[in-house]
């Protein structure tokens, strides 16, 4: 079977197992996982990030296959953003907002 149409089979679940065998090196109940079934769980996660996820971390890998990195400078940006957009949103839904405290 040819890996694109395995990974855009494989269901999320599965997914999420073969990331865990991948960083752990244990499947999900703790049986430890030898180096080939872990290599191709790496191939198979990585492939379905690819096909199937949104990533926003810094290291990811993109539609296209190629390796994502963002910079620690873009990271912060989209974070502060984030959360002006967040705070502005709280603040505007609160009519009798009269004490704003922040960063406690």
């Amino acid at each position: 079977m040819d890996i694109i149409k395995l990974v855009d089979q494989m269901s999320h679940d599965l997914y999420l197992r073969l990331k865990h065998a991948a960083e752990t090196g244990k499947w999900p109940e703790g049986v430890v996982v030898d180096n080939a079934q872990r290599e191709h769980a790496l191939q198979l996660s990585m492939a379905y990030q690819a096909r199937h996820l949104n990533s926003d971390q810094m290291l990811s890998i993109g539609a296209d296959g190629e390796i994502v990195t963002q910079t620690k400078r873009e990271l912060r940006s989209q974070f502060k953003s984030a959360q002006k957009t967040e705070q502005n949103s709280t603040e505007a839904q609160s009519p009798n907002n009269i004490a704003r405290f922040t960063n406690l």
